[in-house]
């Protein structure tokens, strides 16, 4: 008795589920403004800014305008900005830009607050570009002061001597 061609054909293997699609690129990629008053500092940010600093990131507002949105999530708790939040408060800023992270859980933004502050802490400058840019900037006239180094610390990247705050 001839075999059917059902019984002889091979049996397709069973169905995978697809693969889980890579990260997205942008996952944020669309800028609005936000009222000040209605965004919220998040509560547990390790980070600290002392006075001084939020005095330099509003000068560098005034200089160069937001040139960095704050990012929040959906319901306005700011995931990252904090020094900019409090510096557009002290400039009595009403609005500001914001980035909103839509769809991150609670562990992704409470490891972006973190992480945000920490890899660009984790950098290092290359001293001899640095000091040739600071020197030329200093001899076009540009205010030093305004790019966040203090005086001892412009002194030794310019001079390579301690320096004397003052």
């Amino acid at each position: 008795m001839p075999r059917s061609k059902a019984s002889t054909a091979r049996k397709p293997p069973p169905k995978k589920d697809p693969p889980a699609p890579p990260p997205q690129a942008w996952p944020i990629d669309s800028l609005e403004r936000r009222p000040v008053a209605d965004l919220l500092p998040y509560a547990k940010n390790a980070r600290k800014h002392s006075a001084e600093q939020i005095d330099q990131i509003a000068r560098s507002i005034t200089e160069w305008g937001w040139t960095m949105p704050i990012l929040v999530d959906e319901a306005g708790e700011v995931i990252a900005g904090h020094a900019r939040l409090e510096a557009a408060k002290k400039l009595g800023i009403v609005e500001a830009p914001v980035m909103v992270a839509s769809g991150w859980s609670q562990e992704q933004k409470r490891a972006y607050v973190i992480a945000d502050n920490q890899l660009a802490i984790s950098s290092s400058w290359d001293a001899a570009l640095l000091k040739a840019e600071l020197t030329d900037l200093r001899a076009a006239g540009a205010d030093l002061a305004m790019l966040g180094f203090g005086a001892a610390a412009l002194n030794k990247i310019l001079t390579g001597k301690p320096g004397e705050e003052g």
